[in-house]
């Protein structure tokens, strides 16, 4: 919430949130959204999948709502958003962008977006300086590479990227799902921290 008070103020506004299943993240983003929202200033929501935008209050895919191209051969190419137009007007109010799910996506729309941004800000900083938090699960489902394999999807995952040395990293580690009683779904949940 500082950097959003003060954005100006810093050099990156780029967050990691890495949160494993049962740990509350779609509640702590929307908890972030609606206190962005209620000062009166704009926060944009969006999601790798369309059944993770539907768990963010005013969520759409990434693809759709900043026009992210198909990538064929999976090179980057600016997001088809022209500067003189209402999304751009928008975009340069947005106080900040919440993306779930970012580990599914191929690192080079993130680039995309990155690019985008900043030509249509005109501030050459990670996307423009607008405050950036991507939330996903690396123990979940990495990009899916047509034709490829393992290398591949390590190779156009967030983390291969030249922005995630630069990402200020958070993470949430109590899974809030499993009753106290539980011991082996609680055993099951901490091993799966563990192989990481």
């Amino acid at each position: 919430m500082n950097r959003v008070a003060r954005s100006s103020e810093y050099k990156n506004n780029g967050f990691f949130l890495d949160a494993p299943g049962g740990t509350e993240k779609s509640f702590v983003l929307n908890a972030i959204l609606d206190t962005v929202r209620s000062q009166g200033k704009i926060a944009l929501a969006v999601a790798s999948s369309g059944i993770a935008a539907t768990v963010l209050h005013g969520g759409r895919t990434a693809h759709n709502m900043f026009k992210i191209p198909l990538l064929v051969n999976n090179e980057i190419r600016a997001c088809s958003i022209k500067k003189n137009t209402e999304m751009a007007r928008l975009i340069r109010m947005t106080s900040i962008i919440v993306w779930d799910e970012v580990v599914m996506a191929n690192k080079n729309t993130i680039t995309s977006l990155d690019i985008t941004l900043r030509d249509i800000t005109e501030k050459e900083i990670f996307m423009g300086g607008i405050v950036f938090v991507c939330a996903g699960d690396f123990r979940q489902i990495l990009p899916v590479i047509r034709g490829g394999g393992k290398n591949d999807e390590l190779e156009y995952c967030i983390k291969s990227s030249y922005f995630w040395d630069d990402l200020t990293k958070l993470e949430l580690t109590e899974n809030v799902r499993l009753d106290s009683k539980d011991v082996e779904n609680k055993r099951f949940a901490k091993n799966l921290l563990l192989y990481l």
